[in-house]
């Protein structure tokens, strides 16, 4: 499914955020820079991560309003960090390390950093810079099965926020994954019985 989705994103020209698999395949880096909740998934995430390699950049893109020759918010958008693709930016992280993450992106005040890494969507905002965990649209985990995205609103006095989540044939992706070179567990990953379990 991964190289359908690419082959669809490349026809419509859709742009994209490098995410950790994306550039440490692409730089045949020594691991994935997964966080794993046991060592059954740090397993799992290596030997995904050694089929995808032979199969197949982290720079931030900014988004100003029209196109930067208006004065006003920007949104800036990452995988993880603006400095790491792997480093985790989690919900209680301190408001020092937020804004570190701003300073190395060039956010200031109004300013929107977007990012993902954690699968685990959130918003908040620091001395004025708002950052949003964007979430998941493949196996979010924070107890929702369903793909999730943001619907991002800059045109008013402060962002608007909205999370998104999309049902989806579940049953059809497992089986994907089941006719797949890959463990069976990947499928069972998905079903929300056992992602309620692994909190």
């Amino acid at each position: 499914m991964a190289h359908e989705t690419v082959t669809l994103l490349r026809a419509f020209r859709v742009e994209g955020i490098a995410g950790n698999y994306d550039s440490t395949v692409a730089t045949d880096y020594k691991h994935c820079g997964c966080k794993y909740e046991d060592p059954r998934q740090e397993e799992l995430a290596h030997r995904s991560y050694e089929w995808e390699r032979p199969r197949h950049g982290r720079n931030p893109i900014d988004l100003r309003p029209r196109g930067g020759h208006l004065p006003g918010p920007k949104a800036v958008l990452v995988h993880g960090t603006p400095t790491l693709n792997t480093l985790h930016r989690t919900e209680d992280r301190h408001d020092a390390f937020c804004l570190k993450m701003a300073e190395q992106a060039g956010a200031k005040r109004g300013d929107v950093i977007c990012f993902g890494h954690t699968h685990r969507p959130w918003t908040r905002e620091v001395e004025g810079v708002h950052f949003v965990n964007t979430g998941s649209v493949g196996r979010p985990k924070d107890g929702d099965w369903r793909a999730g995205y943001v619907l991002l609103d800059m045109s008013g006095e402060a962002p608007a926020v909205e999370f998104v989540r999309v049902e989806y044939d579940l049953e059809a992706a497992m089986e994907g994954i089941r006719k797949s070179a890959l463990p069976d567990d990947f499928a069972e990953y998905m079903m929300p019985v056992l992602w309620a379990a692994s909190f």
